[in-house]
């Protein structure tokens, strides 16, 4: 009993490592020091990495990709649709955009500090430059959820969590 102990060691360690492999040879390599693999792809195809919109949907404020994942079920009418749907694609299209100015902004904070060319000035305004852009796509984000719930019926969202709650 004990001498098969190591070699299930070995075993799930080897499980484990081929499947970290695996999936991160779907990402994309991150040209920028300061962003792993993991945020850069994100950035890129607008996924959000940071719970960007926790505040508005712990307060029954949905996101409209969730409400158009669930359009039947929550029996959303054409109208409510198209406009979601609307929320959905600009809320999309904005967190590539914000990805791509973030992804910009760090590759040149990495530059100017590799190269050593920079100054108090500089970094305040990268820095600051930085703080905006996620705040821009932060607002975008909560702006959708608030559009959306704006869009649903009480009883809607409260079936959309409830759905949300089941996967």
């Amino acid at each position: 009993m004990l001498k098969s102990i190591p070699v299930l060691l070995t075993g799930l360690f080897f499980y484990y490592t081929v499947s970290a492999q695996q999936a991160d040879s779907t990402l994309k390599k991150s040209p920028v020091k300061t962003l792993s693999d993991k945020q850069y792809n994100a950035l890129l195809k607008g996924d959000d990495l940071y719970d960007m919109p926790l505040a508005a949907e712990l307060n029954h404020y949905p996101m409209p990709d969730m409400a158009m994942k669930y359009k039947k079920e929550l029996g959303l009418s054409p109208i409510q649709i198209t406009k979601i749907g609307a929320i959905a694609t600009e809320l999309h299209r904005k967190r590539v955009e914000m990805g791509t100015f973030i992804i910009t902004n760090e590759q040149t904070l990495d530059n100017l500090f590799r190269k050593q060319k920079l100054n108090n000035g500089d970094v305040i305004f990268y820095t600051t430059r930085s703080g905006l852009y996620f705040g821009e796509l932060r607002n975008a984000i909560l702006q959708a959820c608030l559009s959306t719930g704006d869009l649903l019926a009480p009883q809607q969202i409260k079936k959309l969590e409830t759905l949300q709650n089941r996967n």
